[in-house]
């Protein structure tokens, strides 16, 4: 197995009218996999999400798809941990519709509690989450945790890992750029990708860390909140900086799947990703 890269949703310089025509042309241009973005709910029809399935397998494709952004599981009111859960199972029905094996979701935020607080309410809600799963037929289905790009977000690299050590089918998305944002910088170069990666074989064994979700793009970020927008790689005022991270999973011979988010030039991106990777 080696690393797979393809874009979140479509670029700008994505040719059609549908995403079913997406994974045909991501094959053309030498991608590996597509995330379907559900970002601002899960609006997808049962027949178009068996459509965009078997075009992915035509084209060999590997799919994932992004849940609704409002999900929080750090809110411990139980009507909202009750929509999340609808959420969340909504985003898994689109998957398995659709052939996706796993679904992103975000960790949730602050809400003005310490970060423990905020980490033990998502922890348990997450155990629900994953139980209701479970109860709709889902099991099979992986969800992957993101790391956030706010300061006041829960969602750091740690807070993610304990996250996933509640049920061993739970896989990382670990955002570089996320993680670069909230850290205003710091979270860039070749020796904080060793730390990183390392700090992930450490709290899930090497076989799962080896296989984690990610995504990654260049970051713009505030002084006192982090994460404000994603830019292009071809901007340089803002990393993180791929080549370090393709090289060091490379040296490793993990083989992560990698969604590049850069805004407008996804799949391009995607490809400069992989390209690092196949030279490292």
């Amino acid at each position: 197995m080696s690393a797979m890269f393809g874009p979140a949703g479509n670029a700008e310089s994505f040719p059609y009218q549908s995403s079913v025509d997406a994974p045909r042309w991501l094959a053309e241009l030498g991608l590996d996999c597509y995330e379907y973005q559900c970002g601002k709910g899960v609006n997808v029809g049962e027949a178009t999400a068996r459509k965009v399935g078997e075009a992915a397998r035509e084209a060999g494709i590997a799919l994932s798809l992004h849940a609704p952004y409002f999900i929080n599981l750090a809110n411990p009111d139980p009507d909202s941990l009750q929509k999340t859960i609808g959420y969340i199972t909504a985003a898994c029905q689109a998957a398995d519709w659709m052939g996706a094996t796993r679904v992103v979701i975000h960790s949730g935020a602050l809400m003005k509690r310490t970060r423990r607080q905020a980490q033990d309410i998502a922890l348990n809600s997450l155990k629900e989450v994953v139980a209701a799963c479970d109860g709709a037929g889902f099991g099979h289905i992986t969800l992957c945790p993101e790391t956030m790009g706010k300061i006041n977000q829960l969602g750091d690299l740690d807070e993610v890992l304990e996250l996933c050590t509640l049920d061993e089918r739970l896989t990382p998305c670990v955002d570089f750029g996320h993680l670069y944002a909230r850290t205003l910088g710091e979270l860039e170069g070749h020796e904080v990708c060793v730390k990183m990666l390392d700090r992930i074989q450490e709290v899930l064994g090497e076989e799962r860390a080896s296989r984690f979700h990610s995504h990654f793009s260049k970051i713009q970020f505030t002084p006192n909140g982090g994460e404000k927008m994603h830019l292009t790689f071809d901007q340089q005022d803002f990393g993180p900086d791929p080549a370090p991270l393709m090289a060091e999973v490379a040296r490793r011979g993990w083989s992560p799947t990698f969604i590049c988010e850069s805004a407008g030039t996804q799949a391009e991106d995607a490809l400069t990703m992989k390209r690092l990777y196949q030279n490292a």
